[in-house]
């Protein structure tokens, strides 16, 4: 993996999580502000979120996004991303009338480059100013259409996410998806997992000198198997997880330098 190093901490505050995953998902404009500013407080240097509705679905409407964005930038001083997933607004063409009609912009909205409208919908962003997270799944053809798409080079930074939730499997299928991306048109990388994949591949990210990111989206426990009672207490395990395996291992997609295949 070749480009820019950009070691960051970003929280991603709740995902497509509901109440029933526990209250400390927050799900609320409010909520959500005050989970941000403890993720920021304990280190966490971007946010990514995911506006709701009242009743806690995933949305990209014009009124809640500003709602949320506001808010939140009231508590931190922060970038602050949401989402743009097709589940959000499943019909490509009803997903840019909404981006359209926002009237608050985030700082930058993630794009999974798998979904129907991906190019679409990242190309409306950057024009309307907003940086592109291209999102690329593991187990998806993602990487290959992120490499040969002429925005590659005009997004913000990719994010490689690694699908795959058994520890053991989601570091192998880290290494594949950033064998996959190669030099990633030379964009910043953050790496993260999710659920039982989320600490291991946050420690690869870190032998590595990625960026990554950690937040009630991706673990709802922490390293030692506790229930995590905020993101705040995420992003301060996170940093420690990353820092340790930062100053471990310096080899080549994982591996510690001097080690076999």
């Amino acid at each position: 993996m070749t480009g820019t190093i950009e070691a960051m901490m970003q929280v991603c505050l709740n995902g497509s999580r509901t109440a029933a995953d526990g209250a400390a998902v927050p799900l609320t404009p409010e909520s959500m502000a005050g989970s941000a500013a403890g993720a920021v407080a304990a280190g966490a240097r971007d946010i990514h979120v995911h506006p709701k509705t009242p009743c806690g679905r995933d949305t990209l409407s014009p009124r809640v996004l500003a709602v949320t964005l506001s808010a939140i930038r009231a508590r931190v001083q922060v970038p602050v991303g949401v989402t743009t997933g097709a589940w959000a607004e499943p019909d490509p063409a009803a997903r840019l009338e909404r981006i359209r009609a926002w009237t608050v912009l985030p700082d930058h909205a993630s794009v999974n480059w798998h979904e129907p409208g991906a190019e679409e919908t990242a190309a409306l962003l950057l024009e309307r100013g907003v940086g592109v997270e291209a999102g690329i799944w593991s187990g998806t053809d993602g990487a290959e259409r992120f490499t040969a798409s002429p925005l590659g080079p005009k997004v913000l930074r990719v994010l490689a996410e690694v699908t795959d939730t058994d520890p053991l499997g989601a570091v192998a299928s880290a290494r594949g998806l950033l064998s996959d991306l190669g030099s990633a048109h030379g964009r910043p990388v953050l790496l993260h997992g999710e659920d039982g994949g989320a600490w291991p591949v946050l420690r690869l990210a870190g032998r590595l000198g990625l960026a990554t990111r950690i937040g009630l989206e991706d673990a709802l426990f922490l390293p030692g198997g506790e229930p995590a009672g905020s993101n705040g207490e995420l992003v301060a395990a996170g940093s420690a997880e990353y820092g340790a395996a930062r100053s471990g291992a310096t080899g080549h997609l994982g591996r510690p330098a001097g080690a076999s295949p």
